[in-house]
């Protein structure tokens, strides 16, 4: 995940967990990718996949919020990956926004380019601004509507990202009808977890993070209203969209019960696959371990191919499923979680261990209640 503008955005959500990390960078007002930067990247991150065997190499935009960067950044991206990019390969671009600042312009340039993007959307008005605020705390749903129509003038290709929070977590029916309204065939569903400390800051990953004095910020989902979410989304899933709209969820569910490796790292039973790369060239373990102690080194400096495949990383990657509670390690639905992001293993086991995830509950819940189904589903394809 590549955040050209850093961690700076245009709205101010209450639960965002990563407009905080400006704090890493205290020298710094622009937070904007250099042009050497970008060169840099395009030109390692296709040279990495083609050593790697791959033949479609793909960029993924983040935030913050990307779009801030302006239009010509983009352009010239395009330009240097047709630049380095060897007959044959494709590239695949995507990039995640709040849509405050798509317009036909930039919708135009999506479409040529054939970018798919995704839409951060938390539900209809009243849901939707519960959180999604701009820093003067105005709502911001209408400006996104007017961005979601240019996407649809100009056919782009987008999906829905959709944050579930204390706000909307007891509307699973209803928002899932609203979304599947939007336009789009292919949902995603982000449960938001964040614990505070007493200074009002969020506390880093778990093993970094056990201040006595951290406690879940009010804005996060309970492990069984999540579960429940799950549950009631599924039944609408299943009995009037199978093969029609794509949830990101319930389709990794299907690969899993199939006996397939999952295609969201959460449930894949190891990390490191989703490296961050800051504005800068820094590179991270993962989007959701941008501290410190996480950083592999910058890309100005070192190939991104050895920060990539270093022994740090590969021990980053091997601890997820190294490091699982023996709560986890003996549970029949191992296989469907792998214990969840390791970002969330913030609770303790039924045995005391630390290192429990806050969603087992939610997980536990949904395969109970859907996996017959699912096993059916398995069969009919």
């Amino acid at each position: 995940m590549t955040k050209p503008m850093g961690p700076r955005c245009n709205i101010d959500c209450s639960y965002c967990y990563y407009l905080e990390k400006e704090e890493l960078y205290p020298e710094e007002s622009k937070f904007r990718m250099s042009a050497a930067v970008l060169e840099t990247y395009t030109r390692e991150l296709i040279s990495a996949g083609l050593a790697a065997g791959q033949r479609e190499i793909s960029f993924a935009w983040h935030g913050g919020e990307p779009t801030l960067v302006g239009l010509g950044f983009f352009e010239r991206a395009v330009e240097l990956q047709r630049q380095y990019a060897p007959p044959g390969t494709t590239i695949v671009n995507t990039l995640q926004t709040n849509g405050m600042l798509v317009d036909d312009t930039w919708a135009e340039f999506f479409a040529r380019e054939r970018f798919l993007i995704g839409l951060s959307v938390d539900g209809p008005k009243h849901l939707h601004d519960r959180f999604r605020r701009d820093r003067a705390g105005r709502p911001t749903y209408d400006a996104v509507m007017r961005g979601l129509d240019a996407l649809r003038r100009h056919s782009v290709e987008f999906n829905v990202l959709t944050a579930i929070h204390h706000g909307n977590v007891s509307r699973g029916k209803d928002l899932y009808r609203f979304l599947r309204e939007l336009g789009t065939n292919y949902i995603q569903f982000i449960p938001v977890v964040e614990r505070k400390l007493a200074t009002g800051s969020l506390s880093g990953p778990p093993e970094a993070g056990q201040a006595s004095d951290a406690q879940v910020a009010d804005w996060s989902v309970s492990p069984r209203a999540y579960g429940k979410f799950l549950c009631d989304v599924f039944d609408i899933w299943y009995r009037q969209d199978v093969g029609r709209i794509s949830v990101q969820f319930f389709e990794n569910q299907l690969f899993l019960w199939s006996g397939l490796p999952a295609s969201l790292c959460v449930f894949a039973e190891t990390c490191g696959a989703g490296l961050a790369v800051e504005h800068n060239g820094d590179v991270y373990a993962c989007d959701h371990y941008v501290y410190p102690e996480y950083l592999l080194g910058n890309l100005m400096e070192t190939p991104l191919s050895s920060l990539a495949w270093s022994s740090r990383m590969e021990t980053f990657g091997n601890d997820k499923r190294d490091k699982l509670t023996a709560q986890c390690q003996r549970c029949k639905f191992r296989f469907a979680c792998h214990g969840g992001c390791p970002k969330h293993r913030i609770l303790k086991s039924e045995d005391g261990e630390p290192g429990h995830n806050y969603f087992c509950v939610s997980y536990t819940m949904f395969f109970r209640h859907a996996s017959e189904r699912l096993k059916e589903l398995i069969l009919r394809r």
